[in-house]
C-alpha cells in the first residue's frame, strides 16, 4: 500500500482511500481530498515532517501523520 508520505516532490499522485477519522476525515475531505482527486507534491518543510500539495488547484501542506492515511495510486 502506498501513502502520499511515500510521493516525491514534483510527482503527481491520485487519491485511491482516506484512511482518516471522524473530524479529519471531514477535513480531509473538505479540503478535497477524495478518492480520484490528482495531488502535486510542491515541497517538503525542513524536517520532513511538513509537505505542501496541490490539490485541486489550492496549496495544502498537511503533517507526515495526516499524509499517512490517505492511501494513493
Amino acid at each position: 500500500m502506498k501513502v502520499l508520505t511515500d510521493a516525491n516532490v514534483g510527482e503527481i499522485v491520485k487519491v485511491k482511500k482516506n484512511e482518516a477519522q471522524d473530524s479529519l476525515k471531514e477535513r480531509l475531505l473538505a479540503l478535497g481530498l477524495t478518492a480520484g482527486a490528482n495531488i502535486e507534491v510542491l515541497r517538503r518543510g525542513p524536517k520532513n515532517n511538513l509537505t505542501v500539495f496541490r490539490i485541486r488547484g489550492a496549496m495544502i501542506a498537511l503533517r507526515k501523520e495526516e499524509s499517512r492515511l490517505i492511501e494513493i495510486m
